[in-house]
């Protein structure tokens, strides 16, 4: 279960890092409570982290939010399940998570879209939620609390 996961979070990442590059990343990422109320609905599984994260977490994540009001509903909710996913793993897991993904960047172009077509049947055949065809209103926004402030490194 945990290898599934695992999987299917370095493949989340693959998705996302365009996205991230998008982001300029000279600018420093704000702090959680500089976050728009939709930026904090969407990323509210890591807002307890939000503050902790490195610049680099925090642009990929931002964008992320940026493009989450465009996907369908089927894709809006993997992301959802994917942020909470990711804040259960402990530590060790993540950076497993990591080392996957690097590996998974370093195979040729054919062998990375074979083991993406597998992941896919794969997660079909587990009864993965399909896309909805019309996208779905965000909840009403309720506030979430700030991640306390760690001191900086120097």
């Amino acid at each position: 279960m945990a290898r599934t996961i695992l999987a299917g979070l370095a493949f989340w990442l693959l998705l996302l890092s365009p996205a991230a590059n998008a982001l300029d990343s000279a600018a420093k990422p704000p702090q959680w409570t500089e976050l728009s109320p939709l930026q904090q609905q969407v990323l509210a599984p890591v807002a307890q982290n939000w503050n902790g994260m490195t610049s680099k977490q925090r642009s990929k994540l931002l964008g992320v939010a940026k493009h989450y009001p465009k996907m369908m509903p089927g894709e809006q909710q993997r992301v959802q399940a994917r942020l909470k996913d990711w804040e259960s793993l402990t530590p060790e897991q993540r950076e497993q998570a990591r080392k996957k993904y690097q590996q998974f960047k370093q195979l040729p172009p054919e062998k990375r879209q074979e083991l993406k077509r597998k992941w896919q049947l794969k997660t079909q055949q587990e009864g993965a939620p399909q896309p909805l065809p019309q996208p779905v209103p965000l909840a009403p926004l309720q506030p979430v609390a700030p991640a306390p402030a760690v001191p900086s490194a120097k």
